[in-house]
């Protein structure tokens, strides 16, 4: 099983790389992300409050949820365009610091890549703990102005002030929580985004995956 893991915090180029390093290698892409916030928007979907762990792990190990390429569906519903809006986007961190939706997602992850025979998974824990044994494991950054500005351009309805706020926010509680927090594991590949192209990082990896397959 070939697992290439990707991590990072937000703005760093993770979505962006991991879809275009899968089309090149032939692999399916996960984006680990887009399952938190599916359970974010879930839970504000059904009036639970993020804050609330039992019900919100509870919720998380039964709802049913679906997670491929660029499509997300939540209880049988598209929320593609809705998991990325404000609301969810603020309560996604208190639901990925929540241990048992943090077990009951780390389950799926590794069903998806069985059930794939691997690919490109991204998130925030993919190569410290998902996905220890990855053929590769890359963590990308890049300058906190530079993500902010990315993002940003992502979610055109917002300011960049508050873009970054939020950033600043999330790498907090990211790199803070209990379970799993954000962090390099001693293998990972480190490679800073801010002055390269994508097609650069793409590349290396590409020329990595092919030297270690």
């Amino acid at each position: 099983m070939r697992v290439i893991a990707i991590d990072g915090p937000a703005g760093s180029g993770k979505s962006t790389v991991g879809r275009r390093l899968a089309a090149r290698l032939g692999l399916t892409y996960l984006d680990t992300g887009a399952m938190y916030r599916a359970i974010a928007f879930a839970a504000i979907q059904r009036g639970i409050d993020p804050l609330d762990t039992d019900p919100v792990a509870a919720m998380a190990r039964e709802i049913d949820l679906k997670v491929d390429d660029d499509k997300v569906v939540v209880g049988g519903v598209d929320a593609t365009v809705e998991i990325r809006g404000p609301e969810g986007s603020r309560a996604v961190s208190l639901v990925a610091a929540n241990s048992g939706v943090r077990e009951e997602l780390r389950a799926r992850q590794r069903l998806w890549a069985a059930e794939h025979e691997g690919g490109v998974i991204e998130g925030r824990d993919i190569g410290s703990v998902v996905f220890p044994d990855a053929i590769l494991k890359v963590y990308l950054t890049a300058d906190a102005t530079v993500r902010s500005q990315r993002r940003a351009q992502e979610m055109t309805e917002l300011e960049f002030d508050n873009v970054a706020a939020d950033i600043a926010r999330r790498d907090a509680a990211d790199q803070g929580r209990t379970d799993s927090p954000l962090q390099v594991s001693d293998d990972s590949l480190v490679l800073d985004t801010t002055d390269l192209s994508i097609d650069a990082v793409v590349d290396r990896l590409v020329n990595l995956v092919e030297e270690r397959s």
